[in-house]
């Protein structure tokens, strides 16, 4: 019994040490207890890559305000200028001040000098313009709108990273409890060997005790591999979340689960992905923008009509303003005009090479859309075909383990009869470990394929997280 009893502790030790996965962190004290809901809203809250999107999206929506302030009042303008001005001299006495033009004897006094003030405004209002005005704000609007779905993009890249590194860390903080738990048996293990060389069993030896020696150094040298990369995991989450120096991410769930999700039909992920994937929607706004353009450049071809009006007031003290009409002092006076007018540019060579950029523009915004579609339409059914793929691979996995389990068992109990194998039981302990370790690793893969397959269908299948909670905080 003692030989078997050797036997099997030296069997044990052998397949823990071939197994220790290589990925995994040490418990730190500073840590943040997080589930993929909250890493995800937390990641988008602070992702500068969003940020940059929303701030080209706040750019677009101003430059859509300018396009709409541009239909009332496009130009209006106040100037002003400020100098000196020459006085008057040889004044007669009796004479009405409006009247001096008739002297010829009144002078500029330069040796007098006055404040001079000039005050001008200019008002152009468009009546008709062919479309042009409408154009220019109807692509603005569409500009919106293609920014717009830029930010949602980035959001979705931004979740699917983030989930996919929660599950990498989910999937080592897992590991590393069966790495602890293959360390447990080394240490049975060694304490079985001693204890029989202790006892002077016939069939142990010092060689026994030096092989298992060797086995828990090649044993410790994986578990530095895997807390190494455990720390990599955390660093790498953290990150992302952008939490502060020193604090990492601890997932919440204590056991790496797949994702609670009901499969559709492809077909309705394809509808899915092609009404709500952001790249459909910045075509189509793309596409609008671009017709708009090239309305505006058709304006050009025909004249446009516009309101007129501009006003000129010049101040200067110690000068009179003359009510003659055939007579003008540059140094003070006012003047209004207002009127109708009309403006065409007769560079009509210019006007066709300006539409046509913007029809070769609009086409190769519509060939890009055309394109794009039939690319999402390719990754959703990928993504889709991916769930179902790893879904299978984790099932039959599980499968697998369960047979192991059984197997493992049975050895197991054959041992401890005296009617074991030494071979048998060492191919079932490490089966069973690299069974464990693969179903995790499956079940990690199952849940980020259904991460991208929110992903490839714009993140709006049923259970995706909201994303537009992280702007509502």
């Amino acid at each position: 019994m003692q030989r078997y009893a050797s036997r099997r502790a030296g069997a044990l030790l052998y397949a823990f040490a071939l197994f220790v996965p290589v990925s995994a962190v040490a418990q730190t004290p500073d840590t943040l207890h997080i589930r993929l809901e909250t890493a995800i809203r937390r990641a988008l809250d602070r992702s500068p890559e969003v940020g940059v999107a929303a701030s080209k999206a706040d750019f677009a929506q101003a430059r859509a305000q300018l396009a709409r302030a541009s239909r009332f009042a496009t130009e209006f303008s106040l100037q002003t200028a400020h100098a000196a001005a020459p006085g008057l001299r040889n004044l007669p006495d009796g004479v009405p001040r409006d009247q001096l033009y008739l002297y010829p004897e009144v002078q500029n006094d330069w040796e007098s000098l006055r404040p001079l003030n000039r005050f001008e405004t200019s008002l152009v209002q468009p009546l008709y313009t062919w479309g042009a005005l409408k154009g220019a704000i109807e692509a603005a609007r569409q500009g919106v709108r293609v920014e717009e779905a830029s930010t949602s993009q980035q959001k979705i890249d931004v979740a699917l990273r983030t989930g996919t590194l929660y599950y990498n860390l989910l999937l080592a903080r897992q590991l590393v409890r069966l790495t602890a738990q293959a360390g447990d048996i080394v240490e049975q293990a060694k304490s079985e060997i001693r204890r029989l060389l202790d006892e002077g069993a016939e069939d142990v030896d010092d060689a026994d005790l030096f092989k298992v020696l060797i086995t828990e150094q090649e044993f410790l040298r994986r578990v530095v591999e895997v807390e190494q990369g455990l720390r990599t995991a955390q660093s790498a989450l953290a990150r992302q979340l952008l939490l502060p120096e020193g604090a990492l991410p601890e997932p919440e769930d204590i056991v790496l689960e797949p994702m609670p999700f009901a499969l559709d039909s492809l077909d309705a992920y394809l509808r899915m992905a092609a009404k709500r994937r952001p790249e459909i929607r910045q075509a189509e706004a793309g596409l609008a923008a671009r017709e708009a353009q090239v309305r505006v450049a058709r304006a050009d071809y025909f004249p446009q009509l516009f309101l007129g009006v501009d006003s000129k007031i010049t101040l200067t003290s110690g000068r009179h303003r003359q009510t003659n009409a055939f007579v003008n002092d540059p140094y003070i006076g006012r003047s209004f005009r207002t009127g109708v007018g009309v403006r065409l540019s007769l560079n009509m060579a210019q006007t066709r090479a300006k539409v046509a950029q913007a029809k070769a523009r609009r086409n190769e915004v519509r060939h890009q859309m055309t394109a794009a579609r039939q690319l999402v339409l390719f990754e959703a059914e990928a993504a889709w075909r991916n769930v179902v793929s790893t879904r299978a691979a984790m099932n039959a996995q599980n499968e697998a383990l369960t047979i192991s389990g059984e197997w493992l068992r049975t050895e197991q109990i054959n041992f401890d009869l005296d009617l074991g194998d030494t071979e048998n039981l060492v191919d079932a302990v490490r089966a069973n470990l690299e069974l464990k370790a693969a179903y995790y690793e499956r079940v990690r893969a199952f849940n980020v394929a259904v991460l991208r397959l929110w992903a490839e269908t714009g993140w709006s299948a049923p259970g995706a997280p909201a994303l537009d909670h992280a702007d509502a905080e």
